[in-house]
């Protein structure tokens, strides 16, 4: 069971952007915790942030949460992905999402159709490359065919794909074809039911390994608690608006995606994290640290670096 940190692109908002990720990987890494984990938008690139990062502070694991598939294609994801794993020396895990209308079609100008089956097809290509070290796949979404070379030297084929699954389609695929799934804005009791559970079960029927469960978990230690919570309900207002969030948030036992968010001392963190690791978590990475103060944020990572160590 390891610890981590989500930062968002708006972290990254700086004069260097990869300075700065470099700064924060590092903080963190002082703060005792185990990884970070970089989002992705249409600015900084996350894949090559978490690359450098990985290279520059040794000892951190370092991961996408989450590259949208639609508009990539599979055979360029995975020369970039084992790169990045070679660059790391193993530290590095692709994460993936199945992306949204609303950023696919008026962005790339490319259709946002059958999202499931172009997860499968598109995982499909990745376990081809990093199993087999060859591809050859005509489907209904993708095609990857090469003759080229398709493995990057020093990159293990174990390179960890963890996708941010919680639908029940998505994540039958997941289960099947990645190595676990990276959840977000969804209670304990719902994690264990409607996450891990199906999860587990379909690696299971696939003969593939137990999978793992990086929830990723918005929340600060604070001692403003009015203002946090203002803040939680600003920063995830975008949630309550989309159908799959919407499912989530009421399996939750919750009514917004706001409530959601773990604002509290260092208890009521502690207790959280205690919870979602009792639902079946491998990985607890808290997201949206900086909804309060700098200082919070710096509590916050020491509070956490201090579960995710020895006696946690």
């Amino acid at each position: 069971m390891t610890i981590g940190i989500a930062l968002g692109p708006s972290a990254l908002d700086t004069a260097n952007a990869v300075d700065t990720a470099v700064g924060l990987a590092r903080k963190i890494a002082d703060a005792g915790l185990d990884s970070v984990w970089f989002g992705q938008q249409f600015a900084t690139d996350s894949l090559l942030v978490s690359t450098v990062v990985g290279r520059e502070v040794p000892g951190l694991e370092v991961g996408t949460s989450a590259i949208p598939i639609s508009a990539r294609h599979p055979l360029l994801i995975a020369g970039q992905a084992q790169t990045a794993q070679a660059a790391t020396h193993g530290r590095f895990t692709l994460g993936l999402g199945l992306g949204a209308a609303a950023f696919t079609q008026p962005v790339f100008g490319v259709p946002f159709e059958r999202p499931v089956a172009r997860l499968r097809e598109f995982l499909t290509v990745l376990r081809s490359i990093l199993d087999t070290g060859a591809v050859d796949f005509h489907g209904e979404t993708v095609t990857a065919s090469s003759t080229l070379p398709v493995r990057v030297s020093g990159a293990e084929p174990t390179l960890p794909i963890l996708v941010a699954a919680m639908g029940p389609q998505a994540l039958r695929v997941t289960g099947e074809l990645a190595d676990g799934t990276l959840p977000f804005l969804i209670g304990p009791k719902a994690l264990a039911e409607d996450v891990v559970a199906p999860l587990t079960k379909a690696a299971e029927r696939a003969g593939r390994p137990r999978p793992r469960v990086a929830v990723m978990v918005p929340g600060v230690v604070t001692a403003d608690l009015a203002g946090g919570r203002a803040a939680a309900a600003e920063a995830t207002a975008f949630y309550d608006d989309i159908p799959s969030y919407q499912r989530v948030v009421e399996r939750s036992g919750v009514s917004r995606a706001a409530d959601l968010v773990v604002v509290g001392d260092e208890s009521v963190i502690a207790a959280r994290v205690a919870e979602y690791f009792e639902a079946g978590a491998t990985d607890v990475l808290f997201a949206q640290t900086d909804l309060t103060t700098e200082q919070d944020q710096w509590r916050t990572w020491q509070v956490l670096g201090e579960l995710s160590g020895p006696s946690a």
